[in-house]
């Protein structure tokens, strides 16, 4: 009986590596699904920032003097001398260039000689006018003491008339040369070039010694523009015209100086487009309207005002003009792709929490220029925002025992 009873010993140890193979497989187990925790949803996120926000309309535009003339010749001849060059500053009525005026002083002088001539001949005529004023007095007299004969009295009535229209005629002749001779004075003057207004000289056409004439057109001797003040004359889309107004605030920047920004006013908008200033061009889009409709953009002409103390701004230079619609300096700012309209056109935002969770949140929102948008209420400095929901991932393996 004693030799079929099992050694204890060897029974114990078989159930310990049991419990023991048990025991690491629990472990295992566990610690695969304590490490093998789901990852965080990734959203793109911005921060609420304090920053400063600007809404404008924008339009390229050309510069230009506010004032800019051709001074030309009114009459034909040899510029005699010329005084100014390119960049002088002259005041209104100073002589910028003189004509040679031999040929308008000679005019004047036949036209005097003209005139004195008629005015000799007036002296002349109201003497004899007045000898036949005295004889017709006589012979009436005389006709009616009848001293004297009929035909003698008509004589000297006829005699009288005829003197008088002659003087009418001198009269007449007496206007006309004054005014000829008013005319070639002023002929005479405009051998003298004066500058119609204060300005700089930007341009010399004709040089001393070249000869001008008058006789279709002024022949310009010099630019003259007021380059203290400059306009700049802009394009407006007809999708923003209603958007701008005269007296608008604005700024441009030249490509010279892109960092740079100028300040402006509007000063106007044109009521018709160019191409009306220049052609019929609506009447006939309105003829051939029936025919088929045109999708060419119509642009206006916006006239902004820019100090120019420095000169530093020039003729014909491009300018990127921003029309300010809305401005708001330290004021909260997201960007617009966070914003949503829920279905009762409230505007919200989702605000990621500490914990990595999302909340809805209702914001009220003000200036928008299509990146990014004041928040008025409802977000605070330095809280987070989501651009974008995770996207869905597939589900992860499981551990089975």
């Amino acid at each position: 009986m004693e030799n079929c009873a099992m050694p204890p010993v060897k029974f114990t140890s078989r159930r310990t590596v049991l419990l023991c193979i048990f025991a690491l497989t629990i472990a295992t187990v566990l610690l695969a699904v304590f490490l093998h925790k789901p990852s965080q949803p990734a959203y793109i996120t911005a921060p609420v920032r304090l920053g400063s926000i600007e809404n404008a309309v924008l339009a390229t535009g050309r510069l230009d003097a506010v004032e800019r003339v051709n001074v030309g010749a009114q009459v034909s001849g040899q510029v005699k001398s010329l005084k100014v060059k390119v960049g002088d500053k002259v005041t209104k009525g100073q002589s910028v260039a003189e004509i040679d005026d031999l040929l308008q002083r000679n005019d004047l002088r036949t036209a005097e000689a003209s005139l004195n001539e008629i005015k000799a001949d007036m002296l002349a005529k109201q003497a004899q006018l007045k000898q036949a004023e005295s004889k017709y007095k006589r012979q009436r007299r005389m006709l009616s003491e009848e001293a004297s004969s009929q035909e003698d009295y008509e004589d000297a009535e006829t005699t009288l008339a005829t003197l008088r229209a002659q003087m009418q005629s001198l009269n007449a002749r007496l206007v006309q040369a004054q005014i000829t001779v008013d005319k070639k004075k002023v002929d005479l003057s405009y051998t003298r070039v004066v500058a119609p207004m204060d300005g700089i000289v930007i341009a010399v056409v004709t040089q001393q010694g070249q000869t001008v004439n008058s006789t279709q057109s002024a022949p310009t001797i010099i630019k003259l523009a007021r380059l203290d003040v400059m306009t700049i004359k802009a394009q407006i889309s007809e999708a923003d015209i209603t958007r701008v107004r005269p007296g608008q605030k604005a700024w441009f920047t030249i490509f010279s100086e892109p960092e740079h920004r100028y300040d402006a006013t509007l000063r106007t908008v044109e009521l018709a487009p160019e191409s009306i200033m220049k052609d019929d061009s609506l009447a006939s889009n309105s003829t051939s309207s029936g025919s088929g409709t045109s999708n060419a953009s119509v642009y206006y002409n916006a006239l902004l005002d820019v100090p120019n103390a420095g000169n530093r701004l020039r003729i014909a230079m491009t300018a990127q003009v921003s029309m300010v619609l809305g401005e708001a300096k330290n004021t909260l700012l997201i960007p617009v792709q966070a914003v949503h309209k829920t279905a009762d056109k409230k505007s919200q935002v989702q605000v990621l929490t500490p914990d990595g969770h999302t909340e809805a949140r209702e914001v009220k929102t003000g200036i928008t220029n299509n990146v990014d948008v004041q928040i008025l209420s409802g977000l605070k400095a330095g809280e987070t925002v989501t651009l974008s929901q995770p996207e869905a991932k597939p589900a992860e393996g499981v551990f089975f025992l």
